[in-house]
């Protein structure tokens, strides 16, 4: 009888248990959270590390031109998104084995609270801001260039800082900011507060159009978005990468048409034409892009869409590069 009842007991015990148990779980705190925004490809003989800044909500539904907002309303519904779509921003690193080079920095406190996460992921994917060579800099609108300071200092000392001349005489021009209308003046502010500090520490170093910069890497204009924006090409081994900045911001929508364009674009209609060459060189070409605004890591290929009509975007299948 004693051994009958400690069974029972054993068993209402381990019963107790088990009811109890997915209630302590659900008390464990959520983390809310992603892993470090890095990711790493190879290019031939380069090692190119994607790495997030973060993420910004965008009321692309009011951004977006050049198309009736209802066909933007409905490809943003094809694509699972909502009116503010939240909205990456990628950086790049390149390490040549000689040079490592960074391709934009992010927006750091230019753009919102949610971004700024450059210098973190960077420390994260196991490198230093003091290591960073170069950077090329797509443009200079705020998420592109803010990162280049960190608390009111210089946040990669030892870089070489290379711009399009186009871009630097336009956003540093202080006869451009007066005339500006007042809400686009904080591009021209926050420019100027991102790369004047390097111009005074003699590490500006614009160049002009299409351009080698280091062995592997060149510059190449795309001129529209900006007055002097540009694509940086990444070649080794016969591999290549095309880092397009900001020639396009919104894959639910531009992928499918296109032609079109955003409220950001300094010129609209040389940013569609830029845009249609980039679009139509990739997909013929087969070769790998990266984007700042698309999901991260923005890394992807392009094909032609069946009907003839736009392009699917393929994001690059997930390796663990062993």
């Amino acid at each position: 009888m004693q051994r009958t009842l400690s069974r029972i007991a054993l068993a209402v015990g381990l019963l107790a248990g088990a009811i109890a148990a997915p209630n302590a779980m659900a008390d464990a705190p959520m983390v809310k959270t992603q892993a470090p925004g890095f990711y790493r490809v190879m290019v031939g003989d380069f090692e190119v590390t994607a790495i997030s800044d973060g993420t910004v909500k965008l009321p692309m539904l009011k951004l977006m031109n050049n198309q009736p907002p209802e066909k933007i309303a409905e490809a943003l519904k094809r694509g699972f998104l909502k009116e503010m779509v939240e909205t990456s921003v990628n950086t790049y690193l390149i390490n040549t084995g000689s040079k490592l080079v960074l391709v934009d920095t992010g927006a750091a406190g230019l753009f919102g609270p949610t971004l700024g996460n450059l210098l973190a992921n960077l420390k994260a994917a196991g490198y230093q801001p003091e290591q960073v060579d170069e950077i090329y800099i797509t443009h200079m609108h705020p998420d592109h260039v803010g990162g280049l300071m960190a608390q009111g200092s210089i946040a990669f000392p030892n870089a070489t800082l290379r711009i399009d001349k186009r871009d630097v005489d336009f956003w540093l021009s202080d006869a451009n900011l007066a005339a500006a209308p007042e809400g686009n003046r904080g591009f021209f502010q926050g420019a100027m507060a991102s790369v004047k500090p390097y111009v005074a520490a003699g590490k500006l170093k614009p160049f002009e159009g299409n351009t080698e910069l280091v062995p592997g890497i060149r510059a190449v204009s795309t001129y529209g978005h900006t007055p002097g924006h540009a694509n940086y090409v990444v070649e080794s081994k016969g591999e290549k990468l095309m880092l397009w900045g900001d020639l396009m911001h919104l894959a639910a929508v531009q992928f499918d048409d296109p032609s079109a364009t955003i409220a950001f674009d300094t010129d609209n209609s040389a940013a569609q034409q830029q845009r249609a060459k980039a679009f139509e060189e990739a997909a013929k070409g087969g070769y790998m892009v990266g984007v700042t605004h698309v999901a991260f890591p923005g890394l992807g290929n392009l094909r032609p869409a069946a009907n003839g009509k736009g392009y699917i975007w393929v994001p690059l299948n997930y390796s663990s590069l062993k």
